[in-house]
């Protein structure tokens, strides 16, 4: 799986119990009970990735910014809700209230602020990390006693990142759409992901990431869909200039950077039809020298481009080899939208009109 480089983590950490609704400030190393559930056996663990943007503006404050992050905010709250039992409905804070304890009560910290400072002054990219946990010590097999909503926030320098090979992964499935788990940001869905690349790295020793297919396992291979990578979602560029996005689903999480990618590249002229593709359409389109790309988009490292897909049978038996096309202008214009995509934050560019910037003063 992808890795972040040049991470530095601010020196704090919050809590928020849901139940009682109270904010604590944490040391970053603060720990979890030993017998806690989540420990034990994984329950309410839910987390989300919000990239974020700090400067000093004109007054001298510091500024902080997100893009479309309301949407980030919903999809924790529906991964918070899937954690729960339904007598427990009632503690999922709504998209206000996530709001409040990040933004008023934890960026707003005074101890904090160094940090944030440092951050605005090198210019570089934030990212908080939203979790659950159950605080309660306990090792019964029931839903959380004391779930609580903690969070993190670093900078870093990259993540992912170009060149990488790809290699699909037809033996493994990442999620099962019908428990509904492949649509959430869930730790049992990326344990999946980190066993998917140590199985391609048995194929290929320099693999950095793992393409997925449905879990459809009993069709032939050809007719299985492309879901999306070990942790992020795809992206298709093809030879007559267009960009295909597989269609959210149980199986695919709902990306807020790809649909920013999206609207960016429609705001370029260029085609985006939202689809499925087949294993055995990828295969071809390789062939018959129409696939430009295939895109790896996600919060952290926005958008890179695959240099290398190796496309292999339930045996590791090579079916086709991909070589991204650098000379093709849809090449160049991906690379393009990405620079974009980080502007928007840094108001370098003019906003989409279908996104949103939330701008908070601390």
């Amino acid at each position: 799986m992808a890795k972040f480089e040049g991470i530095k983590w601010a020196s704090h950490q919050m809590r928020y119990l849901l139940p009682s609704k109270q904010f604590d400030l944490l040391e970053s190393d603060s720990k979890v009970f030993a017998v806690s559930r989540s420990i034990h056996y994984g329950i309410f663990l839910a987390f989300e990735g919000i990239r974020f943007f700090c400067k000093k503006n004109r007054e001298g404050s510091l500024e902080v910014t997100f893009l479309n992050w309301n949407k980030n905010l919903e999809r924790f709250r529906r991964g918070i809700s899937f954690n729960l039992g339904s007598d427990q409905q009632n503690w999922v804070p709504d998209v206000e209230e996530m709001e409040n304890i990040f933004i008023q009560q934890y960026f707003h910290h005074s101890s904090m602020r160094d940090f944030f400072n440092e951050m605005a002054d090198l210019g570089a990219q934030g990212y908080l990390r939203p979790f659950t946990v159950d605080e309660e010590q306990s090792i019964g097999v029931t839903f959380p006693g004391q779930p609580s909503v903690r969070a993190v926030v670093c900078r870093y320098d990259r993540y992912l990142g170009e060149p990488f090979t790809g290699v699909v992964v037809p033996g493994m499935v990442r999620a099962v759409g019908a428990n509904q788990t492949g649509c959430l940001k869930l730790g049992v869905n990326y344990l999946m992901s980190c066993k998917a690349i140590d199985a391609v790295k048995k194929i290929h020793p320099q693999a950095a990431s793992a393409l997925f297919l449905d879990d459809q396992t009993h069709l032939p291979l050809e007719k299985r869909r492309i879901t999306e990578w070990d942790s992020s979602c795809c992206l298709f560029a093809f030879a007559d200039g267009s960009v295909v996005k597989i269609p959210e689903s149980n199986l695919i999480l709902p990306s807020v950077t790809i649909q920013g990618i999206v609207s960016i590249l429609k705001e370029m002229g260029i085609p985006v039809e939202e689809r499925d593709i087949s294993y055995g359409e990828l295969i071809q389109k390789e062939k018959d020298e129409e696939l430009v790309a295939v895109c790896s988009v996600g919060t952290a490292g926005i958008l890179n481009r695959c240099q290398n897909l190796l496309m292999v049978d339930e045996e590791g038996k090579t079916l086709a080899k991909h070589k991204v096309n650098q000379e093709h202008e849809l090449y160049h214009k991906l690379g393009q939208a990405k620079k974009h995509y980080w502007e928007i934050y840094q108001e370098k560019i003019k906003l989409p009109a279908d996104l949103k910037l939330s701008k908070y003063t601390l």
